[in-house]
């Protein structure tokens, strides 16, 4: 048997393998909501999963540890002590399930953060992964990540700090590359333009550039990058200003 993760555009090339499977609607289509969750302290939450697709569903739920890459990017963390991590206070009822197609179900959530644990976010990812109930030669998985942000309540604190910025040369432009720490203890959500680059040149102005909606955990570091569109060469100097109120100005040189 080969096992395929696939997108579920992916999923609509398969959809005439599959006995029953209608034109236009694939076997894997699997929806839960909400998408993203906040659990303060010990409390409690749902999520809907409905099968919508054309064949029935094995469906399994797990938690599980995840952090973003410096460019934002969620990568899952499988291995490692559960003790550190914040998917061993989270219960999940039940964590498997058979759905048709049509059907939906619930599935419970349930924190219960390890006692005297610091104030702040903790994040989780609740994978859910789905598979057609009835045998093939080939075995479609569809997987989808709720994220889930377990609260120790107590004192925030918010702390961004700007460690460093350089000028990279991408072809004939440049990009303004910004490295951000997140050294407080909650979640840091990004709007687009909280943090930004203005370029001057010998007293000119060259551009203001604006960052892209992104999200930073706790204690962690992302690259966020900003790109020029125009030629840059020589000394420009950049000041950066994070949520337009905190500001440094660097030199840099390309």
């Amino acid at each position: 048997m080969i096992t395929r993760t696939l997108t579920a555009a992916t999923l609509l090339a398969f959809a005439s393998a599959f006995p029953g499977a209608s034109a236009g609607q694939p076997p894997l289509a699997l929806t839960a909501s909400p998408s993203h969750l906040t659990l303060v302290g010990s409390s409690s939450a749902t999520i809907r999963i409905v099968n919508q697709g054309a064949s029935p569903l094995v469906v399994e739920a797990a938690p599980a540890g995840f952090t973003l890459d410096l460019r934002g990017r969620p990568r899952i963390q499988l291995v490692g002590s559960t003790a550190r991590r914040a998917d061993s206070w989270l219960g999940l009822r039940p964590r498997l399930l058979v759905l048709a197609p049509g059907g939906g179900a619930e599935l419970a959530l349930v924190a219960s953060p390890r006692h005297g644990a610091a104030p702040g976010d903790y994040p989780v990812v609740v994978l859910i992964t789905a598979r057609a109930a009835r045998s093939d030669d080939v075995s479609v998985r569809m997987r989808i990540g709720i994220t889930v942000v377990v609260r120790v309540s107590g004192r925030t604190r918010h702390r961004l700090v700007v460690q460093s910025v350089r000028l990279r040369r991408v072809g004939d432009r440049c990009v303004v590359t910004i490295d951000v720490r997140n050294g407080g203890n909650v979640v840091e959500r990004l709007r687009r333009g909280a943090v930004s680059a203005s370029l001057a040149a010998r007293g000119h102005v060259l551009a203001v550039l604006d960052s892209q909606p992104r999200e930073l955990l706790p204690h962690t570091r992302a690259v966020v990058e900003l790109p020029y569109r125009r030629r840059c060469t020589g000394r420009v100097a950049a000041v950066v200003t994070v949520f337009a109120s905190r500001r440094r100005t660097f030199h840099l040189r390309l």
